[in-house]
């Protein structure tokens, strides 16, 4: 059977490497190399340490829910790493890298994920990856606003035809 070939475009999207992970430099490391070994492309990075509205801001979705006092302490409490990341499907299989949200749920049905690895608590769990293509780019530009998503893509687009 044929099936005409589409050149498919990339897509990124955001993962942090909060707090509790860059505390320890061979985590990061490991992880990277995960990163690698799952075919990501790192297209930017940066180090951070957020304000305490900062992070209130960028999870202002969960404010007033039980966790989100402790969600804003464990995100300012050291220094973490915003990534972009790109690959085909990269939203879907950066969230299947880091897997469930409760790492005890995690170690259980998806024990080689990163969150059942490193994750420590339902809160501290060590990662964050962008739901949607919308939440990416929202997110990225949140991370990175001098870095711009759609001549990202503009590129992309032209070097997939070529």
């Amino acid at each position: 059977m044929f099936k005409p070939t589409v050149a498919l475009c990339r897509q990124l999207t955001l993962g942090l490497l909060k707090p509790d992970l860059c505390a320890n430099p061979i985590a990061v490391s490991q992880i990277q190399k995960r990163i690698r070994e799952a075919n990501f492309e790192v297209v930017e990075t940066k180090d951070l340490v957020w304000t305490k509205s900062e992070a209130e801001k960028f999870y202002s979705e969960h404010e007033g829910k039980f966790f989100f006092e402790r969600l804003v302490g464990y995100m300012t409490s050291g220094p973490f790493q915003a990534l972009i990341l790109s690959k085909d499907n990269a939203i879907k299989d950066w969230r299947s890298l880091i897997g469930p949200t409760h790492p005890v749920r995690a170690s259980i049905n998806a024990p080689d994920t990163l969150r059942s690895i490193y994750g420590l608590t339902d809160t501290r769990n060590s990662f964050h990856g962008s739901d949607s293509d919308e939440t990416a780019k929202r997110e990225i530009e949140i991370f990175f606003p001098e870095f711009d998503v759609e001549q990202w893509r503009t590129k992309e687009k032209k070097d997939s035809s070529s």
